[in-house]
């Protein structure tokens, strides 16, 4: 199997959340632990027309959550090896039997990718819905936005689909993990 990956459509995605929410509910997570986030970005400026200001504001949003990098600092940052990258479809994983919890993978994660579960004492993250794909269903994220801005698949597909962009304002350059994300940034975005 291919490096699976994500591709985000920042024109469809409205900041719902209805992404993070079916997947904290998938995945049983506690107050606090989100797997997947929505980020606002905004940008524009006011301008002064015949004595009244006038706003040019937009609001784009991003839904992210664990790249699957191709260099994932989670991985290399990792002192017992807990956080590993599987051969067979490049997603990152956490083995509980080795976590201790000392939180460094999320400290080497420019994505803010793991979360440290209370209840458990150890890291979890994104594990890309891999049962749900296994029974030929969508990853939660993909499956509940309305919007449908949000697709997986082998990351060389989603590329030769949508392009090369994983760079947008709000998100760390793409240089430090290679991300396997695909983003179209939003049609009015500077």
């Amino acid at each position: 199997m291919a490096q699976l990956g994500f591709y985000i459509n920042n024109d469809y995605c409205t900041g719902c959340k209805a992404c993070v929410v079916a997947c904290k509910d998938k995945n049983d997570n506690e107050v606090g632990v989100n797997f997947r986030r929505v980020y606002e970005h905004s940008e524009g400026d006011y301008v002064e027309r015949d004595h009244a200001v006038i706003q040019n504001i937009q609001t784009f949003f991003t839904s992210i959550s664990c790249n699957h990098c191709e260099n994932p600092k989670c991985v290399e940052g990792c002192p017992t090896g807990a956080m590993y990258k599987r051969e067979e479809d490049g997603v990152v994983l956490v083995d509980h039997d080795k976590c201790v919890g000392c939180k460094y993978c999320v400290w080497n994660c420019p994505y803010g990718a793991p979360q440290y579960n209370e209840v458990l004492g150890k890291m979890t993250k994104c594990d890309f819905c891999i049962d749900l794909i296994t029974a030929g269903e969508n990853p939660a994220c993909v499956g509940s936005c309305p919007m449908r801005a949000i697709e997986y698949g082998p990351i060389e597909e989603l590329r030769a689909k949508y392009g090369n962009v994983s760079d947008i304002k709000g998100l760390p350059s793409s240089s430090i993990t290679k991300p396997n994300l695909v983003i179209t940034a939003h049609r009015n975005a500077k």
